[in-house]
């Protein structure tokens, strides 16, 4: 197949693919007592292509703002502050306007006897209950899940690796060893050990991609040697990487300070569960590709054999159109992280 043909292959598959790797974000609001009956409030909602997402907090009706909330964009994200006076225990907090969008908003109350609660509001469910509030630190496994299946850089990573080894051993070993290494870095970066600022990792993030679609294009004899024989290697490498783009989101998303661990856990297992079912969903249309004639029965991938070695067989069209496509967003988003550090 011609160059150009493929390219043209490669749009047509990821037609309608968001350009943006992180396109959905949840809201963010933070409500904290700083003296008996009176509450800081952070409300941070995301940017979508540079407008903000048409959705406001509604504190009870005994809690207006004591002044006019000023704001201003930080890392991708509209930021407001203000303080209320009110006892905020009974009532509703609602988000105006959630149940139009496809994101979520994370509510965190902090009290001065160390009495806490978080809760993931949704579309379907844009109301908390004061009433009767119930501890959902189990949001943050959803939370975890949402992100890896709505940030298509690292969902594009995870095909990749897929198509790079055919072998079902040496793909465990390989996802094995890149979610042992992004959790390492997520976890240290969460606890503030140590720092890495986004705009270079995010850049790093999409060469990473770029790298891994020009291996699996390149023949077998062509490719590195750590790709070629070590792959768990590579992915152990660019997972430390990955592990501070998954801790950026965190940041936005912020963590329950009386309950960090079990909601860092949580988030971690959502990324490994959605991590999972990447890679059943590309199993399953490959087998069914195959099945209906858009990949010959001779048809595999690419990649590591399982004895260790290369494996040189050839690609169906299908493969190649969908390699080319994460290519082309991952030299765009490359540009694009590049041009945005200058």
């Amino acid at each position: 197949m011609r160059p150009a043909r493929r390219i043209l292959l490669a749009v047509a598959l990821l037609a309608g693919t968001p350009l943006a790797a992180h396109e959905v974000r949840p809201a963010y609001l933070q409500i904290v007592e700083t003296a008996p009956e009176r509450f800081s409030v952070l409300w941070k909602q995301p940017i979508v292509q540079d407008r903000r997402l048409a959705i406001d907090p509604v504190l009870p009706n005994d809690c207006p703002p004591l002044g006019d909330p000023v704001p201003e964009v930080i890392g991708g994200a509209l930021v407001q502050q203000w303080e209320v006076a009110c006892a905020l225990d009974q009532g509703a907090i609602h988000i105006s306007g959630l149940a139009r969008t496809l994101t979520d908003a994370m509510v965190e109350i902090q009290r001065l006897d160390g009495e806490g609660l978080t809760a993931l509001l949704r579309p379907n469910s844009p109301s908390l209950d004061l009433d009767d509030p119930a501890p959902q630190v189990a949001a943050y496994l959803w939370l975890g899940i949402e992100h890896l299946l709505f940030g298509i850089d690292h969902v594009l990573f995870v095909i990749g690796l897929v198509y790079l080894i055919p072998s079902r051993w040496a793909l465990l070993k390989t996802i094995t060893a890149f979610t042992l290494a992004h959790s390492i870095t997520l976890a240290l970066s969460v606890l503030e050990l140590v720092q890495a600022p986004q705009g270079p990792v995010e850049a790093v993030i999409a060469l990473s991609i770029l790298f891994l679609a020009r291996e699996l294009l390149s023949p077998a004899e062509q490719r590195s040697p750590l790709t070629a024989r070590r792959p768990w290697i590579m992915a152990l490498l660019f997972g430390l990487l990955h592990g501070f783009g998954f801790a950026g989101a965190m940041a936005e998303i912020g963590l329950p300070r009386d309950q960090l661990a079990p909601a860092l856990l949580l988030f971690n297992i959502g990324i490994e569960v959605g991590q999972l079912m990447i890679i059943a969903a590309l199993l399953a249309f490959l087998s069914v590709a195959r099945w209906v004639g858009l990949r010959p029965p001779t048809a595999v991938l690419q990649g590591v054999a399982q004895s260790g070695g290369t494996a040189s067989v050839q690609l169906a069209r299908i493969d190649v159109g969908l390699i080319y496509g994460i290519g082309v967003l991952a030299a765009y988003w490359t540009i694009d992280r590049v041009l945005g550090l200058l």
